[in-house]
Protein backbone atom coordinates (compact mmCIF):
# COMPACT_ATOMS: atom_id res chain seq x y z
CA UNK A 1 0.00 0.00 0.00
CA UNK A 2 2.74 2.48 0.96
CA UNK A 3 4.68 1.74 -2.23
CA UNK A 4 1.52 2.21 -4.29
CA UNK A 5 0.93 5.62 -2.69
CA UNK A 6 4.52 6.69 -3.45
CA UNK A 7 4.20 5.53 -7.05
CA UNK A 8 0.98 7.50 -7.47
CA UNK A 9 2.44 10.66 -5.97
CA UNK A 10 5.58 10.48 -8.15
CA UNK A 11 3.74 9.81 -11.41
CA UNK A 12 4.32 12.73 -13.80
CA UNK A 13 4.65 13.24 -17.55
CA UNK A 14 6.15 16.71 -17.13
CA UNK A 15 7.78 17.38 -13.75
CA UNK A 16 8.43 21.11 -14.35
CA UNK A 17 4.86 21.78 -15.42
CA UNK A 18 3.41 19.72 -12.59
CA UNK A 19 5.69 21.44 -10.07
CA UNK A 20 4.37 24.85 -11.14
CA UNK A 21 0.72 23.73 -11.21
CA UNK A 22 0.83 21.94 -7.87
CA UNK A 23 2.86 24.71 -6.20
CA UNK A 24 0.22 27.24 -7.29
CA UNK A 25 -2.63 24.96 -6.23
CA UNK A 26 -1.01 24.31 -2.87
CA UNK A 27 -0.49 28.05 -2.22
CA UNK A 28 -4.11 28.83 -3.08
CA UNK A 29 -5.52 26.06 -0.87
CA UNK A 30 -3.24 27.05 2.01
CA UNK A 31 -4.32 30.70 1.70
CA UNK A 32 -7.99 29.69 1.55
CA UNK A 33 -7.93 27.45 4.65
CA UNK A 34 -8.43 30.16 7.28
CA UNK A 35 -11.07 32.17 5.32
CA UNK A 36 -13.10 29.04 4.52
CA UNK A 37 -13.11 27.79 8.11
CA UNK A 38 -13.95 31.29 9.38
CA UNK A 39 -16.80 31.44 6.87
CA UNK A 40 -18.20 28.14 8.13
CA UNK A 41 -18.03 29.37 11.73
CA UNK A 42 -19.66 32.75 11.09
CA UNK A 43 -22.37 31.37 8.79
CA UNK A 44 -23.15 28.82 11.50
CA UNK A 45 -23.96 31.79 13.73
CA UNK A 46 -21.06 31.34 16.13
CA UNK A 47 -18.98 34.49 15.83
CA UNK A 48 -17.36 33.77 19.22
CA UNK A 49 -15.84 30.54 17.84
CA UNK A 50 -14.72 32.48 14.76
CA UNK A 51 -12.86 34.92 17.01
CA UNK A 52 -11.22 32.11 18.98
CA UNK A 53 -10.16 30.38 15.77
CA UNK A 54 -8.78 33.67 14.38
CA UNK A 55 -6.38 34.25 17.27
CA UNK A 56 -5.47 30.53 17.40
CA UNK A 57 -4.58 30.65 13.70
CA UNK A 58 -2.59 33.90 14.19
CA UNK A 59 -0.58 32.29 17.00
CA UNK A 60 -0.12 29.19 14.83
CA UNK A 61 1.22 31.28 11.95
CA UNK A 62 3.82 32.75 14.31
CA UNK A 63 4.79 29.46 15.92
CA UNK A 64 5.10 27.77 12.52
CA UNK A 65 8.28 29.76 11.92
CA UNK A 66 9.69 28.55 15.23
CA UNK A 67 9.18 25.00 13.97
CA UNK A 68 10.58 25.67 10.51
CA UNK A 69 13.29 28.12 11.66
CA UNK A 70 13.52 29.47 8.12
CA UNK A 71 15.39 26.36 6.95
CA UNK A 72 13.13 25.48 3.98
CA UNK A 73 14.67 27.99 1.56
CA UNK A 74 18.16 27.17 2.81
CA UNK A 75 17.64 23.42 2.56
CA UNK A 76 15.99 23.39 -0.87
CA UNK A 77 18.81 25.53 -2.32
CA UNK A 78 21.58 23.49 -0.64
CA UNK A 79 22.42 21.72 -3.89
CA UNK A 80 25.95 20.77 -2.81
CA UNK A 81 24.56 19.42 0.47
CA UNK A 82 26.67 21.37 2.93
CA UNK A 83 24.37 19.76 5.47
CA UNK A 84 22.97 16.27 5.00
CA UNK A 85 19.27 15.47 5.11
CA UNK A 86 19.81 13.58 8.37
CA UNK A 87 21.13 16.83 9.91
CA UNK A 88 18.18 18.85 8.60
CA UNK A 89 15.86 16.11 9.88
CA UNK A 90 17.50 16.06 13.30
CA UNK A 91 17.33 19.79 13.82
CA UNK A 92 13.73 19.89 12.59
CA UNK A 93 12.74 17.43 15.31
CA UNK A 94 14.25 19.76 17.91
CA UNK A 95 12.68 22.94 16.48
CA UNK A 96 9.27 21.25 16.37
CA UNK A 97 9.66 20.26 20.03
CA UNK A 98 10.67 23.86 20.81
CA UNK A 99 7.60 25.06 18.90
CA UNK A 100 5.19 22.97 20.97
CA UNK A 101 6.90 23.95 24.25
CA UNK A 102 6.44 27.58 23.21
CA UNK A 103 2.75 26.91 22.49
CA UNK A 104 2.21 25.38 25.94
CA UNK A 105 3.94 28.37 27.55
CA UNK A 106 1.75 30.72 25.49
CA UNK A 107 -1.39 28.93 26.70
CA UNK A 108 -0.21 29.22 30.33
CA UNK A 109 0.45 32.92 29.72
CA UNK A 110 -3.03 33.25 28.21
CA UNK A 111 -4.68 31.69 31.28
CA UNK A 112 -2.75 33.84 33.77
CA UNK A 113 -2.68 37.21 32.00
CA UNK A 114 -5.47 37.14 29.38
CA UNK A 115 -8.21 35.15 31.10
CA UNK A 116 -8.19 32.31 28.55
CA UNK A 117 -10.70 29.56 29.35
CA UNK A 118 -9.81 25.91 28.73
CA UNK A 119 -11.75 25.80 25.45
CA UNK A 120 -9.68 28.66 24.03
CA UNK A 121 -6.44 27.07 25.29
CA UNK A 122 -7.29 23.77 23.63
CA UNK A 123 -8.22 25.54 20.38
CA UNK A 124 -4.87 27.36 20.33
CA UNK A 125 -3.01 24.14 21.16
CA UNK A 126 -4.78 22.04 18.49
CA UNK A 127 -4.38 24.63 15.72
CA UNK A 128 -0.68 24.67 16.58
CA UNK A 129 -0.63 20.87 16.39
CA UNK A 130 -1.81 21.26 12.78
CA UNK A 131 0.99 23.76 12.19
CA UNK A 132 3.49 21.40 13.82
CA UNK A 133 2.50 18.67 11.34
CA UNK A 134 3.06 21.22 8.56
CA UNK A 135 6.46 22.17 9.98
CA UNK A 136 7.58 18.56 10.49
CA UNK A 137 6.64 17.44 6.96
CA UNK A 138 8.25 20.58 5.54
CA UNK A 139 11.73 19.09 6.05
CA UNK A 140 10.73 16.14 3.85
CA UNK A 141 9.29 18.52 1.26
CA UNK A 142 12.54 20.51 1.27
CA UNK A 143 14.44 17.32 0.42
CA UNK A 144 12.04 16.53 -2.43
CA UNK A 145 12.46 20.05 -3.82
CA UNK A 146 16.23 19.71 -3.43
CA UNK A 147 16.02 16.59 -5.61
CA UNK A 148 13.87 18.31 -8.25
CA UNK A 149 10.49 16.90 -7.14
CA UNK A 150 8.63 19.96 -5.90
CA UNK A 151 5.54 18.45 -7.53
CA UNK A 152 5.54 15.52 -5.09
CA UNK A 153 6.04 17.82 -2.08
CA UNK A 154 3.22 20.18 -3.03
CA UNK A 155 0.85 17.31 -3.86
CA UNK A 156 1.32 16.00 -0.32
CA UNK A 157 0.69 19.44 1.20
CA UNK A 158 -2.35 20.18 -0.94
CA UNK A 159 -3.95 16.83 -0.07
CA UNK A 160 -3.37 17.48 3.63
CA UNK A 161 -4.93 20.96 3.56
CA UNK A 162 -7.99 19.64 1.70
CA UNK A 163 -8.42 16.79 4.20
CA UNK A 164 -8.02 19.14 7.19
CA UNK A 165 -10.86 21.30 5.92
CA UNK A 166 -12.79 18.31 4.59
CA UNK A 167 -13.09 16.72 8.04
CA UNK A 168 -13.30 19.92 10.11
CA UNK A 169 -16.33 21.37 8.30
CA UNK A 170 -18.71 18.38 8.64
CA UNK A 171 -17.43 17.71 12.17
CA UNK A 172 -18.26 21.27 13.22
CA UNK A 173 -21.63 21.32 11.47
CA UNK A 174 -22.56 18.11 13.32
CA UNK A 175 -21.10 18.83 16.77
CA UNK A 176 -20.94 22.66 16.82
CA UNK A 177 -17.85 22.11 18.97
CA UNK A 178 -14.67 23.89 17.85
CA UNK A 179 -12.25 21.84 19.97
CA UNK A 180 -13.70 18.45 18.95
CA UNK A 181 -13.64 19.43 15.27
CA UNK A 182 -10.01 20.59 15.50
CA UNK A 183 -9.06 17.34 17.24
CA UNK A 184 -10.51 15.33 14.35
CA UNK A 185 -8.53 17.51 11.91
CA UNK A 186 -5.29 16.93 13.82
CA UNK A 187 -5.78 13.14 13.80
CA UNK A 188 -6.57 13.06 10.06
CA UNK A 189 -3.75 15.51 9.21
CA UNK A 190 -1.19 13.42 11.11
CA UNK A 191 -2.35 10.20 9.43
CA UNK A 192 -2.21 11.85 5.99
CA UNK A 193 1.31 13.14 6.67
CA UNK A 194 2.53 9.65 7.55
CA UNK A 195 0.95 8.11 4.42
CA UNK A 196 2.13 10.78 1.96
CA UNK A 197 4.99 13.12 3.00
CA UNK A 198 6.85 10.84 5.39
CA UNK A 199 6.19 7.88 3.11
CA UNK A 200 7.28 9.57 -0.14
CA UNK A 201 10.51 10.90 1.38
CA UNK A 202 11.84 7.31 1.60
CA UNK A 203 12.60 7.45 -2.13
CA UNK A 204 14.84 10.50 -1.63
CA UNK A 205 16.51 10.01 1.74
CA UNK A 206 16.86 7.72 4.72
CA UNK A 207 14.68 8.76 7.68
CA UNK A 208 17.47 8.70 10.20
CA UNK A 209 18.14 11.93 12.16
CA UNK A 210 21.63 13.07 13.15
CA UNK A 211 22.25 15.08 16.32
CA UNK A 212 25.71 16.64 16.22
CA UNK A 213 25.90 19.50 18.72
CA UNK A 214 28.60 21.51 16.92
CA UNK A 215 26.94 21.18 13.51
CA UNK A 216 23.51 21.98 14.94
CA UNK A 217 24.77 25.17 16.60
CA UNK A 218 26.38 26.13 13.29
CA UNK A 219 23.09 25.56 11.44
CA UNK A 220 21.11 27.57 13.99
CA UNK A 221 23.53 30.50 13.68
CA UNK A 222 23.44 30.44 9.88
CA UNK A 223 19.66 30.22 9.76
CA UNK A 224 18.99 32.89 12.40
CA UNK A 225 18.82 36.00 10.13
CA UNK A 226 16.24 34.39 7.85
CA UNK A 227 14.30 32.94 10.79
CA UNK A 228 14.05 36.21 12.68
CA UNK A 229 13.02 38.22 9.59
CA UNK A 230 10.27 35.71 8.70
CA UNK A 231 9.15 35.46 12.34
CA UNK A 232 8.94 39.25 12.71
CA UNK A 233 7.19 39.57 9.35
CA UNK A 234 4.39 37.31 10.60
CA UNK A 235 4.31 39.16 13.93
CA UNK A 236 3.92 42.49 12.13
CA UNK A 237 1.10 41.16 9.96
CA UNK A 238 -0.77 39.87 13.02
CA UNK A 239 0.20 42.51 15.62
CA UNK A 240 -3.32 44.06 15.62
CA UNK A 241 -4.84 40.60 16.24
CA UNK A 242 -2.63 40.05 19.27
CA UNK A 243 -3.60 43.49 20.61
CA UNK A 244 -7.31 42.76 20.08
CA UNK A 245 -6.85 39.46 21.91
CA UNK A 246 -5.31 41.33 24.85
CA UNK A 247 -7.81 44.18 25.14
CA UNK A 248 -11.06 43.41 23.28
CA UNK A 249 -13.47 40.50 22.68
CA UNK A 250 -13.59 37.37 20.50
CA UNK A 251 -16.49 38.87 18.54
CA UNK A 252 -14.40 41.94 17.62
CA UNK A 253 -11.51 39.61 16.77
CA UNK A 254 -13.75 37.78 14.30
CA UNK A 255 -14.92 41.02 12.66
CA UNK A 256 -11.35 42.27 12.32
CA UNK A 257 -10.24 38.97 10.83
CA UNK A 258 -12.96 39.23 8.17
CA UNK A 259 -12.14 42.88 7.39
CA UNK A 260 -8.43 41.99 7.27
CA UNK A 261 -8.71 39.14 4.75
CA UNK A 262 -8.59 41.27 1.55
CA UNK A 263 -5.16 42.58 2.63
CA UNK A 264 -3.54 39.41 1.30
CA UNK A 265 -5.20 39.58 -2.13
CA UNK A 266 -2.69 42.05 -3.61
CA UNK A 267 0.22 40.17 -2.00
CA UNK A 268 -1.01 36.85 -3.41
CA UNK A 269 -1.31 38.29 -6.93
CA UNK A 270 2.15 39.85 -6.69
CA UNK A 271 3.51 36.51 -5.45
CA UNK A 272 2.31 34.76 -8.61
CA UNK A 273 3.47 37.60 -10.88
CA UNK A 274 6.92 37.98 -9.36
CA UNK A 275 8.04 34.44 -8.51
CA UNK A 276 8.53 33.36 -12.17
CA UNK A 277 10.93 36.27 -12.84
CA UNK A 278 13.10 36.14 -9.69
CA UNK A 279 15.86 34.29 -11.53
CA UNK A 280 15.93 36.83 -14.36
CA UNK A 281 16.25 39.70 -11.83
CA UNK A 282 19.18 37.90 -10.19
CA UNK A 283 20.87 37.38 -13.57
CA UNK A 284 20.51 41.08 -14.47
CA UNK A 285 22.06 42.07 -11.13
CA UNK A 286 24.87 39.52 -11.49
CA UNK A 287 25.75 40.92 -14.95
CA UNK A 288 26.08 44.40 -13.44
CA UNK A 289 23.22 45.89 -15.52
CA UNK A 290 22.28 48.30 -12.74
CA UNK A 291 20.15 50.70 -14.78
CA UNK A 292 18.11 47.86 -16.20
CA UNK A 293 17.76 46.30 -12.76
CA UNK A 294 16.48 49.61 -11.36
CA UNK A 295 13.93 49.86 -14.17
CA UNK A 296 12.71 46.32 -13.46
CA UNK A 297 12.29 47.12 -9.76
CA UNK A 298 10.40 50.35 -10.48
CA UNK A 299 8.18 48.60 -13.04
CA UNK A 300 7.21 45.97 -10.49
CA UNK A 301 6.50 48.66 -7.90
CA UNK A 302 4.23 50.46 -10.35
CA UNK A 303 2.37 47.20 -10.92
CA UNK A 304 1.85 46.81 -7.17
CA UNK A 305 0.55 50.39 -7.02
CA UNK A 306 -2.00 49.72 -9.75
CA UNK A 307 -3.21 46.54 -8.06
CA UNK A 308 -3.45 48.34 -4.71
CA UNK A 309 -5.52 51.16 -6.23
CA UNK A 310 -7.87 48.62 -7.82
CA UNK A 311 -8.20 46.92 -4.43
CA UNK A 312 -8.95 50.24 -2.72
CA UNK A 313 -11.71 51.04 -5.25
CA UNK A 314 -13.28 47.58 -4.76
CA UNK A 315 -13.06 47.92 -0.97
CA UNK A 316 -14.69 51.36 -1.07
CA UNK A 317 -17.58 50.22 -3.27
CA UNK A 318 -18.59 46.56 -3.09
CA UNK A 319 -16.12 45.23 -0.51
CA UNK A 320 -18.33 45.45 2.59
CA UNK A 321 -21.51 44.00 0.98
CA UNK A 322 -19.65 41.08 -0.64
CA UNK A 323 -17.68 40.14 2.49
CA UNK A 324 -20.79 40.60 4.61
CA UNK A 325 -22.73 38.20 2.39
CA UNK A 326 -19.92 35.63 2.33
CA UNK A 327 -19.48 35.57 6.10
CA UNK A 328 -23.09 36.37 7.02
CA UNK A 329 -21.99 39.36 9.11
CA UNK A 330 -23.10 42.99 8.83
CA UNK A 331 -20.03 44.96 7.67
CA UNK A 332 -21.88 48.06 6.45
CA UNK A 333 -20.17 50.18 9.11
CA UNK A 334 -16.64 49.06 8.18
CA UNK A 335 -16.15 50.54 4.70
CA UNK A 336 -13.45 52.92 5.93
CA UNK A 337 -11.59 50.10 7.71
CA UNK A 338 -11.66 47.98 4.52
CA UNK A 339 -10.06 50.79 2.52
CA UNK A 340 -7.32 51.22 5.14
CA UNK A 341 -6.69 47.46 5.16
CA UNK A 342 -6.28 47.43 1.37
CA UNK A 343 -3.73 50.24 1.63
CA UNK A 344 -1.91 48.17 4.26
CA UNK A 345 -2.17 45.15 1.96
CA UNK A 346 -0.46 47.13 -0.79
CA UNK A 347 2.32 48.06 1.63
CA UNK A 348 2.61 44.40 2.63
CA UNK A 349 3.00 43.47 -1.05
CA UNK A 350 5.72 46.11 -1.41
CA UNK A 351 7.55 44.80 1.67
CA UNK A 352 7.47 41.19 0.40
CA UNK A 353 8.75 42.29 -3.02
CA UNK A 354 11.50 44.50 -1.56
CA UNK A 355 12.49 41.73 0.86
CA UNK A 356 13.15 39.47 -2.14
CA UNK A 357 15.09 42.21 -3.96
CA UNK A 358 17.24 42.75 -0.86
CA UNK A 359 18.03 39.03 -0.87
CA UNK A 360 19.00 39.20 -4.56
CA UNK A 361 21.37 42.14 -3.98
CA UNK A 362 22.82 40.33 -0.94
CA UNK A 363 21.78 42.85 1.72
CA UNK A 364 19.69 40.33 3.63
CA UNK A 365 21.47 40.92 6.94
CA UNK A 366 19.83 44.37 7.07
CA UNK A 367 16.43 42.64 7.26
CA UNK A 368 16.97 41.96 10.98
CA UNK A 369 17.29 45.69 11.71
CA UNK A 370 14.36 46.72 9.50
CA UNK A 371 11.92 44.11 10.80
CA UNK A 372 13.21 44.53 14.35
CA UNK A 373 12.58 48.30 14.32
CA UNK A 374 9.10 47.80 12.84
CA UNK A 375 8.28 45.11 15.42
CA UNK A 376 9.33 47.36 18.32
CA UNK A 377 7.13 50.15 16.91
CA UNK A 378 4.19 47.74 16.52
CA UNK A 379 4.56 46.44 20.07
CA UNK A 380 4.77 49.98 21.48
CA UNK A 381 1.78 51.36 19.56
CA UNK A 382 -0.64 48.41 19.39
CA UNK A 383 -2.25 48.90 22.78
CA UNK A 384 -2.91 52.61 22.21
CA UNK A 385 -4.44 52.15 18.76
CA UNK A 386 -6.66 49.19 19.66
CA UNK A 387 -7.85 50.34 23.09
CA UNK A 388 -8.76 53.85 21.90
CA UNK A 389 -10.04 53.18 18.38
CA UNK A 390 -11.05 49.49 18.22
CA UNK A 391 -11.12 47.94 14.74
CA UNK A 392 -10.37 51.31 13.12
CA UNK A 393 -7.27 51.55 15.30
CA UNK A 394 -6.26 47.96 14.45
CA UNK A 395 -6.51 48.53 10.70
CA UNK A 396 -4.72 51.89 10.96
CA UNK A 397 -1.95 50.29 13.04
CA UNK A 398 -1.51 47.60 10.37
CA UNK A 399 -1.31 50.15 7.53
CA UNK A 400 1.13 52.37 9.46
CA UNK A 401 3.43 49.46 10.37
CA UNK A 402 3.55 48.15 6.80
CA UNK A 403 4.19 51.65 5.41
CA UNK A 404 7.09 52.21 7.81
CA UNK A 405 8.56 48.81 6.93
CA UNK A 406 8.19 49.47 3.19
CA UNK A 407 9.97 52.83 3.48
CA UNK A 408 12.88 51.22 5.35
CA UNK A 409 13.24 48.34 2.89
CA UNK A 410 12.87 50.66 -0.10
CA UNK A 411 15.60 52.92 1.27
CA UNK A 412 17.97 49.95 1.55
CA UNK A 413 17.23 48.78 -2.01
CA UNK A 414 17.69 52.13 -3.74
CA UNK A 415 20.72 53.06 -1.62
CA UNK A 416 22.43 49.83 -2.72
CA UNK A 417 21.41 50.34 -6.36
CA UNK A 418 22.81 53.91 -6.30
CA UNK A 419 26.09 52.83 -4.66
CA UNK A 420 26.51 49.92 -7.09
CA UNK A 421 25.84 52.23 -10.02
CA UNK A 422 28.45 54.71 -8.79
CA UNK A 423 31.07 52.00 -8.37
CA UNK A 424 30.57 50.83 -11.95
CA UNK A 425 30.53 54.28 -13.54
Amino acid sequence: MLIAIRTRLEKSKNINRDSYVWNTTNALINSAESPIITMVLTRSGNIYDAGVFSIAYAVGALMLFVGQYGFRRYQSSDIREKYSFSEYYGIRILTCIAMMIAVVLYCIYGVIFRNYNMEKCWAVFLVNCLKCVQSFTDVAHGRMQQKGRLDVATKCSAIRYVLEMGVFIPAYLITENLVASLLVSVIVSTAEAMLTSMNAIRDYAELKPTFNRRRMVQMLIEGFPLFISLFLNIYLSNAPKYAIDAYLTEEIQAIYNIVFMPAFVVQLIVHFLFNPIITSYAEVWARGEIKRFKKLVIRQMKMVLVLTLIGVVIAATIGAPVLGWLFKVDLSGYRRELVIVMIGGGMLAYSVFLNTVITIIRMHRTLIYSYGAAAIAAFAMSGFFVVNYGILGATTLYAVIMTVLTVMLGSIVFYRIRKEGESLS
